[in-house]
């Protein structure tokens, strides 16, 4: 008479359970909750809202949500992109007030690690580039993902001339915002994670070259 097959080979070794998931880290939770207002009714007005606050308080860029809605409602894309430049726009305008009129009353809750990117040394240098670049400083900082907050607050704090400071804000806004809504209009799904994997580096090479142009232009001028 022949033995069960698991006799023959022993008693079986306990299968491991399912590892429990890992928890995402706080940015990671940050960036899920602002992309699931894409989801929702209130897309739009949460792009508007999230534009404000990131140009002077919060740590997140606005285009992820603004790649989901026009990858949702494509024909809709250059008014999103339209959007989130105004209201960018008018939250460096309460970055710059913020630095103008009440900086000695939050400069400690900015330097506090709270707001990232915000420090006395960042501060000092971010001096420098305004009284080495001027326009080109908050032009640059608009359109990259340097954390445009630090350049809206000092610019009020050191008291730059401030249409020179709106229209920096919003041809380097509308162009980024603009040039995000566009592609992603022409290109869809391929170009958003395109977008998603390089943006960093695109936006820097960007700027470079056409900082670069423009130097060049006023050399031959």
């Amino acid at each position: 008479m022949t033995k069960p097959a698991s006799d023959e080979l022993g008693p079986s070794e306990p299968k491991p359970g399912p590892q429990p998931p890992t928890k995402p880290g706080y940015v990671r939770r940050l960036y899920n909750w602002v992309l699931h207002w894409a989801d929702t009714p209130y897309g739009v007005p949460a792009l508007a809202v999230l534009c404000v606050v990131e140009s002077s308080v919060f740590p997140l860029p606005p285009d992820p949500l603004l790649i989901a809605l026009c990858l949702g409602a494509s024909r809709r894309a250059l008014r999103f992109a339209a959007i989130a430049t105004v209201t960018s726009v008018l939250g460096g305008i309460l970055g710059y007030g913020l630095g103008a009129v009440v900086w000695d009353s939050v400069s400690e809750f900015f330097f506090s690690g709270f707001v990232p990117g915000v420090t006395p040394e960042s501060f000092a240098t971010v001096q420098g580039y305004y009284e080495d670049w001027g326009f080109w400083t908050v032009f640059v900082a608009g359109l990259t993902p340097i954390p445009y907050k630090v350049f809206t607050i000092s610019a009020g704090v050191f008291r730059i001339n401030f249409p020179i400071f709106v229209l920096a804000g919003v041809l380097s806004r509308g162009l980024r915002f603009f040039l995000v809504a566009g592609l992603v209009y022409h290109y869809g799904e391929p170009i958003r994670l395109f977008i998603d994997r390089y943006f960093n580096l695109l936006t820097w090479v960007f700027s470079l070259l056409l900082v670069l142009g423009f130097v060049l232009i006023r050399g031959l001028l």
